[in-house]
């Protein structure tokens, strides 16, 4: 839990009007005088969003006022953080919306990393980013002991109920100045469709990646005259509790990456079985009385000193799938740590961890999570105990909503998205947080859906391989059924590593 563009602002580009692609013509941004931006009712001005390697994006941002309850307009009002990413030409009049995962991901401090994913689509689209009520600029909810080294480093820590004093906490500082109950799915699509009115266009395209895709499919069925088309990437079915399945599916994903080393002869040769290894590693680890283990940070290249404790192969596992190439090096770091040594581990460990930890705000992820998926917790659990997550994330989960404010959720949330609406689900073969089934369940029930499965790849795929041109054909054209999409049939997993070389041709 705790560890989990260039623009040059050229005022001719901004000036254009919009066009819906049959003849009609609305108001696109425009820019004023000054350089600054208006788009509809909201104003903007240049600013930079920092990417990875420093990429940074170019945009235009600007703030929303909305309700923190939407049903009490008079009352407390937060600031939502909203960034324009203009088209690169003349822009249709139906601009594409993304929304981030998570639950706790900004989508301004999300893009960059996907940016060119959006390349071709934006030819001729605007992407409107929106961070999400409790995340990045828009009153987030950080619950900063979370990310604490000191507080994580003890070991006292490790336990359940002082996760629970940290969460409570947590809570007690944020209510001061938020009502955590109004931080939900349903408040982010209210939010969204105030924003797309503001702007002063009728319909939008969605982009949903990973949580992002349980939004985008509440949006669309609360607001399918205004929806145009969908995209989900790493698909979340409205049917799913979060958390549920995490154990499980992420068992599968590993034998399924296990059977891969076992197919490369040099792997299972050089490295050993992975499933024995992670067999030993685990009972070790889970025992105890380690010694300290010296080992270079991979982020900072400072030295540091740490006792290796199961937590570290539990958060490795866990998050190597928001970085699916980190998972052919699972043979070998297993290896490593099977004849005690535990340096790349740890090293590893920290360094997924400390991405996923600044990426999140925990406290939104827990107003979502509690709010939506609490009640139906149940006995969950019970038969993850030989999964290497084991009940520990559901057991932590329940006990952490049972001190978290909670909002509602709408009657029909579970209902699955149906409808005519143009839907193009994506999902990555070896994704161990939404497999390719999730997918499935999704497009079932629509006739104009359809699910593509990249084949070797891990979480969040809009970007890879021939993906984004197929992307951008499906909002140009609202027709998933037409793609050609054996493009992606060159796709394939990265070879397990065989040693400290890499792989073996």
């Amino acid at each position: 839990m705790k560890r989990l563009l260039y623009l040059v602002p050229l005022a001719g580009s901004l000036m254009l009007a919009s066009c819906d692609g049959g003849g009609g013509r609305g108001t696109g941004p425009q820019a004023d005088a000054q350089g600054r931006v208006h788009y509809g009712e909201l104003a903007f001005e240049p600013c930079s969003l920092p990417g990875p390697g420093n990429n940074a994006v170019e945009a235009q941002c600007g703030t929303l006022e909305v309700p923190e309850n939407h049903d009490a307009p008079d009352g407390r009002r937060i600031a939502l953080a909203i960034a324009l990413v203009p088209a690169k030409g003349m822009a249709e009049a139906d601009p594409i919306f993304m929304i981030a995962g998570g639950p706790g991901q900004s989508a301004l401090e999300s893009y960059p990393s996907v940016a060119e994913a959006f390349a071709d689509a934006r030819r001729n689209r605007h992407v409107v980013l929106v961070d999400a009520r409790g995340t990045g600029g828009s009153n987030p909810l950080h619950c900063p002991d979370f990310n604490n080294e000191e507080v994580l480093a003890d070991p006292e820590n490790d336990s359940i109920e002082a996760l629970v004093r940290l969460t409570e906490a947590c809570r007690d500082t944020l209510q001061e100045s938020s009502d955590l109950r109004f931080y939900t799915t349903g408040d982010h699509v209210r939010d969204l469709d105030l924003v797309r009115s503001r702007l002063g266009v009728e319909k939008i395209n969605l982009v949903g990646v990973s949580y992002g895709t349980r939004v985008a499919q509440q949006y669309a069925a609360a607001y399918p005259q205004h929806t145009r088309t969908v995209v989900l990437d790493s698909v979340v079915p409205n049917s799913l509790v979060l958390g549920l399945d995490h154990a499980r599916n992420l068992e599968d994903a590993l034998d399924a990456q296990f059977q891969r080393c076992r197919a490369s002869e040099a792997c299972l040769a050089n490295l050993g079985d992975p499933r024995q290894q992670l067999t030993v590693v685990r009972e070790r680890l889970q025992a105890g009385g380690i010694a300290p283990v010296r080992y270079r940070d991979p982020v900072s290249g400072e030295w540091r000193e740490e006792v290796p404790r199961y937590v570290h192969l539990a958060s490795l596992l866990r998050l190597y799938a928001y970085q699916p190439s980190m998972a052919a090096t699972l043979p070998l770091v297993l290896h490593e740590a099977s004849q005690q040594r535990y340096e790349s581990l740890l090293a590893q460990s920290r360094m997924l961890a400390g991405q996923m930890g600044d990426a999140m705000a925990v406290g939104m992820g827990l107003s979502v999570s509690c709010s939506e998926d609490a009640d139906e917790f149940g006995e969950a659990g019970a038969d993850d105990a030989g999964t290497v997550l084991g009940p520990i994330l559901v057991d932590t989960l329940r006990a952490q909503c049972a001190v978290w404010p909670k909002g509602t959720r709408s009657e029909r949330f579970r209902d699955p998205l149906a409808g005519d609406l143009p839907v193009l689900a994506i999902s990555g073969e070896y994704d161990p947080v939404t497999p390719p089934r999730y997918g499935d369940e999704v497009v079932q029930g629509l006739p104009n859906g359809r699910h593509l499965v990249l084949p070797g790849q891990g979480h969040s795929v809009l970007g890879t391989g021939c993906m984004p041109k197929l992307f951008a054909q499906f909002v140009e054209g609202a027709d998933a059924s037409a793609l050609d999409a054996t493009c992606l049939e060159r796709l394939s997993a990265q070879p397990p590593f065989a040693g400290n070389y890499g792989w073996e041709p």
